[in-house]
């Protein structure tokens, strides 16, 4: 199951107790203080772990602790450290402060492990205690406690390409013509429910990640449809792709006008975020390209027609120069059934990764 939104409480180790101790030998008489330090409480940490790409496993177990520090012991013997905690979570994971709403960690790259919630300092034997006026110390410091806290886990994926669009318009069809991705397909709307992931390799030494997520609608960014809890597995793409279906009952412009507009309302990073255009189904009707023709001049958009690539218009023909971030860098009709330009969509994309 994939779950991308988590809430939990995690607590570091309480440091152990100092001993009280006198030291009990044949021929010593009146042994002075042993009490040894006690363990110092376990700390908590995060690492990320690429062969995990959800957060399921936080659920049904929604406590984490590090643990104790053992107490001090005679003959001057420390207790044991508590075994430190360490959280795995996939990359993209970032943990907020349940109560304040704070970012306190953005876990991006699998690296070495990440410090979180230090553990409990161990207390003094009696040992420490022993002074010209007090030969006879019968106290001990307490360990320090641990520090507990609730956090929030959410999960972003992190793609090179997010793939916006409508229900049903055929965005996981090419998500598993372009990539090795195998996201369920079927002839109504909302068939996707969970985002997934592909790796769309161009050449032999080339390759980038797309994202597909759920059908968006009209005020997604307000929580309607699946909405806003699948719109932030968008926020750390490098390009969107906004996906139009030329034989959808909406028109060209309202699905796109829609979009733009949800994508808006929930990030205004997202809004000027570099995108591109693909009309899906291509194949399905013999105006496709004076359906895609008449939406770019209805936009006002400026493209150069791709005299290489049929019903492929972008900004500049040899991608060269700086991008409008207004425009899209290129649109083209697609058809994943048929294979119509799906060679061309992933070469454009590549080249688009090399100008933002």
């Amino acid at each position: 199951m994939f779950v991308d939104c988590v809430e939990i409480f995690v607590s570091s180790g309480k440091g152990g107790e100092g001993a009280v101790s006198f030291r009990r030998e044949k021929f010593v008489i009146n042994g002075g203080p042993d009490g040894g330090d006690g363990g110092k409480g376990g700390n908590v940490y995060f690492q990320v772990d690429r062969n995990t790409d959800t957060l399921s496993h936080f659920r049904g177990h929604k406590h984490f602790k590090a643990q104790n520090g053992r107490p001090g012991e005679g003959r001057n013997k420390s207790g044991k450290k508590g075994e430190d905690l360490i959280i795995v979570v996939p990359p993209g994971t970032q943990v907020f402060d349940s109560q304040s709403g704070d970012l306190l960690l953005d876990l991006l790259d699998e690296t070495q492990k990440i410090l979180f919630l230090e553990g409990g300092k161990g207390g003094l034997g009696n040992v420490h205690f022993k002074n010209a006026t007090n030969q006879r110390p019968i106290y001990a410091q307490k360990g320090l406690p641990g520090v507990e806290k609730t956090i929030r886990l959410e999960l972003k994926l992190i793609a090179d390409v997010g793939l916006v669009g409508f229900p049903n318009v055929g965005k996981s069809t090419l998500v598993s013509v372009l990539s090795n991705a195998k996201p369920e397909i079927a002839n109504y709307e909302f068939t996707t429910l969970i985002p997934s992931l592909g790796i769309v390799n161009v050449g032999d030494y080339q390759s980038f990640v797309i994202a597909d997520i759920p059908g968006i609608i009209g005020g997604a960014s307000e929580g309607k449809g699946l909405g806003i809890e699948f719109l932030r597995h968008i926020e750390r793409t490098r390009f969107l792709l906004f996906v139009l279906d030329l034989v959808n009952y909406r028109t060209l412009d309202e699905q796109f006008d829609i979009l733009r507009l949800e994508v808006s309302k929930f990030s205004k990073k997202l809004e000027n975020r570099p995108f591109g255009i693909m009309f899906s189904k291509s194949d399905a009707t013999e105006d496709a390209a004076n359906l895609i023709e008449s939406f770019i001049k209805d936009k006002n958009f400026g493209l150069k027609k791709n005299v290489e690539i049929p019903q492929c218009y972008t900004q500049e023909e040899n991608f060269d120069t700086k991008y409008d971030v207004i425009k899209p860098l290129f649109v083209l009709g697609v058809s994943s059934a048929s294979n119509v330009n799906v060679e061309s969509l992933k070469h454009l994309l590549n080249a688009a990764f090399k100008r933002i």
